[in-house]
């Protein structure tokens, strides 16, 4: 996985609790745009991020199409 900073990190729900949840990244701190990466949640508190498998990104371009 690789990300630039203004991509959208998504990690999707598999369960009726667990809903999808969106992210913005503020910063990348892996090597070649790896993880992990500093965010903005959709409710708007910041982490430390290491996506896992249920997670893919979104490219911050993809919103201009």
């Amino acid at each position: 996985m690789q990300a630039r900073v203004g991509d959208r990190l998504v990690v999707e729900g598999h369960t009726e609790s667990a809903h999808r949840r969106e992210a913005e990244v503020l910063e990348v701190r892996g090597e070649d745009g790896g993880p992990p990466y500093l965010v903005r949640w959709d409710d708007g508190h910041e982490s430390l991020a290491f996506p896992g498998a249920d997670a893919h990104v979104l490219p911050a371009d993809a919103d201009q199409r």
